[in-house]
């Protein structure tokens, strides 16, 4: 549990299917969440003294399995044996290899061939726009399906940018972690959402992220 607890520390917030032989195991809180969502059979083990919750499916399986968690809202972290095991008499060397999450899947059986699968992302902005006795906050969102390339992005108030959620139901959609009460009193609790730490929003961070991946010198 040693190597698992290690790899599990670096994905607190996916669930992981850890590969042990021909199966993918989950235990504790992923354990119960997986048999939950897949209908599988959730048993324990003994951990060191402790009890630790285990359900699993057969590594073939994948296929099926995987679409199941991410439709419900899942970010699964895949962990694979990088080694054969009958060529090492130690622990087999495992790593995540893939990180699946709603809106980041290039899986044919998760994406629908006639709908997009949007990732989405927005920003609430400092600055507001103050209209009448009403302040309107400005807020930016982007939209991006990896598995098409799109990309698009647009600003403006919170009902100009929920039209926008609603039309283009993104399957996930990223956020500062500070924004999270603003965020479910402005756009609901609907969503598969997953937050972000408050730097990856700003300003100086986004500029130099934006113009390394396209290659500009200035936006």
């Amino acid at each position: 549990m040693k190597q698992y607890n290690t790899i599990k520390a670096k994905y607190p917030d996916a669930l992981l299917l850890f590969r042990v032989g021909d199966f993918y195991e989950t235990f504790g809180a992923d354990a119960v969440r997986a048999a939950g969502i897949l209908n599988i059979t959730l048993t324990a083990r003994n951990n060191g003294g402790d009890m630790t919750e285990l359900a699993g499916f057969p590594h073939h399986s994948l296929n099926t399995y995987l679409p199941k968690l991410v439709k419900a809202g899942c970010r699964v972290a895949i962990c694979d044996q990088l080694e054969d095991p009958k060529k090492t008499k130690k622990i087999v060397k495992r790593g995540v290899t893939e990180l699946v999450t709603p809106g980041v899947a290039l899986n044919d059986d998760i994406l629908q061939a006639k709908s997009n699968n949007f990732l989405a992302a927005v920003h609430f902005g400092a600055s507001s726009i103050r209209q009448g006795s009403k302040t309107h906050i400005q807020i930016g969102v982007s939209f991006l399906d990896v598995s098409t390339g799109e990309f698009l992005t647009a600003q403006g108030s919170a009902e100009y940018i929920d039209k926008l959620l609603q039309n283009f139901r993104p399957s996930e959609i990223l956020f500062s972690k500070q924004k999270r009460k603003l965020f479910n009193e402005l756009f609901g609790d609907e969503y598969h959402v997953f937050y972000l730490e408050d730097w990856v929003f700003q300003i100086d961070y986004a500029v130099e992220t934006l113009n390394k991946h396209f290659k500009t010198s200035s936006l």
